[in-house]
């Protein structure tokens, strides 16, 4: 069998439409350590440029930091966290809960990138992947990028809106 059509199969699956939804740069990332969260937004809705990102912050993920980013208002929800996180000998038991962009316009046709950065608790579970539900709001129309799979299931890009994710690794 040539290589060609293997070639051909792998560059069909990589511009298929599941690889156009919001997703995360980075796609493994440890439990204990600091995560740059990197949002990247290939496309608005249907047509309509962007003008709202919205980013759900998963329990035990802490000390996060929104980019602030040209031409964007940026905002955060904060409130108390299931639990009580020990951050570099700090007990934490609020902190930001939501991260939105607002008040700019990106064109469908460009792409653009949204970052925070955050501490990845331990009480987080090595070998599992971790979900940052994320809404995209356009001028015409929203898309909601917060399909979770079932506990246990793997990531799945089966469903029409999934929600970024990263595997989660043990601490070395």
């Amino acid at each position: 069998m040539s290589k060609r059509p293997l070639l051909i199969l792998i560059a069909a699956f990589a511009a298929s439409p599941a690889a156009a939804h919001v997703s995360l740069e980075t796609k493994q990332a440890t439990v204990g350590t600091s995560y740059k969260a990197v949002f990247t937004v290939p496309h608005g809705c249907a047509g309509s440029p962007t003008v709202k990102i919205r980013v759900q912050i998963p329990e035990g993920v802490i000390a996060v930091k929104p980019m602030p980013k040209a031409g964007w208002n940026v905002d955060v929800v904060e409130g108390k966290y299931a639990a009580e996180y020990d951050y570099h000998g700090n007990k934490l038991s609020s902190g930001v809960k939501e991260v939105a962009w607002s008040g700019g316009k990106l064109p469908d046709h460009n792409y653009d990138e949204f970052v925070i950065s955050s501490f990845l608790t331990s009480s987080l579970k090595p070998n599992t992947m971790l979900y940052f539900p994320v809404v995209q709001e356009c001028e015409t129309g929203v898309s909601r990028w917060i399909e979770i799979p079932a506990e246990g299931a793997g990531p799945s890009h089966e469903g029409k809106s999934p929600a970024p994710g990263v595997k989660l690794l043990p601490k070395p």
